[in-house]
């Protein structure tokens, strides 16, 4: 028998770091499903202005925008004013944006421990307290993007590896903390979008040959996955799914 997937229409989501490559395909996909979103984005302006504008083009007044630097604390207040003037609801929380640059250890600076931890552990965890009322109220959950490197450490990115960890157990700590009402869970993604520089070729197909699929994945895969976490997963929560073509498999 085949069982319909509940309507999502009505329900809104707000996608950190939203403008462009996964985050942006994420979008997508959940305005397809049908909710109203809250796109932030830091620097890509005019990616996120385009991307509203193609999303509306199927359904008017369905997307805020709104820029912050969620690195400072003072920026989660502008979240939460969007919200409240939106819809005054929030059902989905993606913590979608994070840093990612090498750290290698006889280079490292505090200045990056403090930018990389803070992208992708600090912001995440104070924006997921901060919305957690409005999602106790809707029953929603919360999808964090991972990183199969916050498992198996990334060579000559010792702190990005770090910070992922943590991003993991806040997956796990929050289910516990934010249960029953809010379930929360992640994503971690193998090879999606090559990183814009420091792989050539031959390191890349040197990834790929460890990777049972022998390919690269593609945003639409992250973004499917969340949505069925977010729609058609009720009983799932703490958990967190390799979206990785079995790169995980393997050293």
């Amino acid at each position: 028998m085949n069982e319909q997937s509940p309507s999502l229409g009505g329900q809104v989501a707000l996608i950190t770091g939203a403008a462009q490559r996964i985050g942006a395909q994420i979008a997508r996909t959940l305005h397809g499903a049908g909710l109203d979103l809250i796109l932030h984005f830091r620097r890509s302006s005019a990616a996120a202005s385009a991307l509203r504008k193609e999303l509306e083009a199927n359904r008017l007044d369905s997307v805020r925008l709104v820029q912050a630097d969620l690195q400072d604390r003072d920026a989660i207040p502008t979240l939460l004013d969007q919200i409240r003037t939106f819809r005054n609801r929030l059902d989905v929380l993606v913590n979608n944006a994070s840093t990612f640059y090498a750290t290698p250890l006889d280079q490292v600076e505090e200045t990056q421990w403090e930018a990389l931890l803070g992208t992708n552990l600090k912001a995440p965890f104070f924006l997921s307290c901060a919305v957690a009322p409005w999602l106790r109220t809707s029953r929603g959950s919360i999808v964090n993007l991972v990183d199969i490197h916050g498992e198996r450490p990334l060579k000559n990115y010792p702190i990005y590896s770090i910070a992922k960890a943590g991003n993991a157990m806040m997956v796990k700590t929050l289910a516990r903390e934010l249960g029953p009402e809010v379930r929360v869970n992640g994503i971690a993604p193998g090879v999606i979008l090559w990183p814009e520089t420091g792989l050539d070729a031959a390191a890349r197909e040197s990834i790929l040959d460890r990777t049972a699929l022998k390919r690269a994945g593609s945003p639409q895969d992250i973004a499917r996955t969340l949505l069925f976490l977010v729609r058609d997963a009720p009983y799932i929560t703490g958990q967190i799914i390799a979206v990785d073509g079995g790169r995980s498999l393997q050293q």
